[in-house]
């Protein structure tokens, strides 16, 4: 269905055409706090990361929200990223949400069918589906061209019968608009607004309608992140990656700063700068979540353990180099030091920076002292088989 005015406000938004405020969403009441995780399809292969182990570690019992990511943006509307992994796998009983294996030809299969059964233990739980990544985003240019259209095969998606029910809205993480992430985008600085009106209009105001949004202060400048925030629920900041072993030699840097400190190689890279930012051009602290990353990026060739010291090159990591998981980090190179509210590590000439459990209940004290809407998590499986960080962040915001 399409709402005509709405779409046609969209449209104008778009073209500039038109200074007409998207509809407004309201903020969330104090104490509203979400603590917000990401779940990626692809963890379930090389990873084992699967839907039940969110609720094995308990961590599902602390969230207020899980993030599914990613489907695809093909052709100018939302698709399906995986479909094995999304809705054809089979669980056995062993990695089934509530021990009962899939059975042959009956009922929703794969991640889809595992999160309806987890919504079914945690009723308050609510599942957004993510679109794009930094993968992903190429599609988002087509899908601006036709913001109705885009929202209306958005809508179709997800209220298919085969999962309807799933999800509680939809997830826009577009790496970046009007601005370069792995593709360039020149869609203008009100495309984002435009999506996001016409998601509104389509989805209706029960419906949670969110997106990603750099942490870069350049990137910020590119789109009217104000105007988007008018009809989402909130913009997710995606404040880490600020530094990482794309710079060869070093310097060493964590990724993730919540302030910055002497010696940072770039002074407005800090999840403080972000926020500072966002609010200084009109998004609402409370539609503001603070992003926090469950991993860490590390150097090799070290032999200085505070940071700016050189390096050969990226540390080894589990999947990736100069990147590994916080479960792992905290038994393979515990903490050394912290600077700029963040941890890091020097061990055996590896170098890491890393949020921990006391550093994230920091940034959730900053979270609350600047009366942002909540935080949330890149990406769940990062996180212990007892889920220590999400933990802290629910402790974090909720309880000071």
């Amino acid at each position: 269905m399409r709402v005509v005015p709405v779409v046609l406000a969209a449209a104008l938004l778009l073209t500039g055409a038109c200074d007409a405020p998207a509809p407004e969403k309201p903020a969330p009441a104090a104490g509203g706090q979400r603590v917000v995780g990401y779940f990626t399809d692809w963890g379930v292969y090389g990873r084992n990361f699967q839907v039940r182990k969110v609720e094995a570690s308990g961590a599902a019992a602390r969230l207020t929200h899980l993030v599914y990511a990613f489907g695809k943006v093909t052709d100018g509307g939302c698709r399906t990223g995986d479909k094995w992994a999304d809705y054809e796998k089979p669980f056995a009983a062993a990695d089934s949400v509530d021990g009962v294996a899939d059975a042959p030809g009956q009922g929703l299969r794969g991640n889809f069918g595992q999160l309806r059964k987890l919504k079914a233990r945690h009723p308050e739980l609510k599942v957004i589906w993510s679109f794009g990544g930094w993968t992903g985003s190429k599609g988002f240019g087509e899908a601006a061209r036709d913001p109705a259209a885009f929202a209306e095969s958005c809508r179709e998606l997800l209220t298919d019968p085969r999962w309807a029910g799933v999800f509680d809205g939809i997830d826009i993480d577009w790496e970046y608009p009007n601005a370069c992430g792995l593709v360039c985008d020149t869609s203008g600085p009100g495309a984002l607004a435009a999506l996001i009106t016409a998601l509104r209009a389509e989805l209706g105001p029960a419906s949670l309608i969110t997106a990603a949004v750099p942490g870069d202060l350049g990137k910020l400048a590119a789109t009217d992140y104000a105007a988007a925030a008018r009809g989402a629920d909130w913009l997710s900041a995606m404040t880490y990656d600020f530094f990482g072993t794309g710079a060869g030699p070093g310097p060493t840097a964590p990724h993730s700063p919540l302030t910055a400190y002497p010696g940072i190689p770039r002074a407005t890279a800090t999840t403080d700068a972000t926020i500072s930012k966002l609010v200084e051009i009109g998004v609402p602290a409370a539609k503001v979540l603070l992003g926090v990353g469950f991993y860490g990026r590390g150097w090799a060739g070290v032999s200085v353990a505070a940071p700016g010291g050189r390096a050969t090159g990226p540390a080894p990591g589990s999947t990736t180099k100069g990147m590994e998981d916080y479960a792992v980090l905290r038994e393979t190179c515990p903490p050394t030091g912290t600077v700029g509210g963040t941890a890091y590590a020097l061990c055996r000439g590896q170098w890491w920076g890393y949020d921990t459990p006391e550093t994230v209940r920091a940034k959730m004290g900053y979270a609350r002292s600047r009366g942002l809407g909540g935080a949330f998590a890149w990406e769940l499986s990062g996180d212990t088989e007892d889920a220590q960080l999400v933990g802290a962040m629910a402790a974090g915001l909720r309880d000071g």
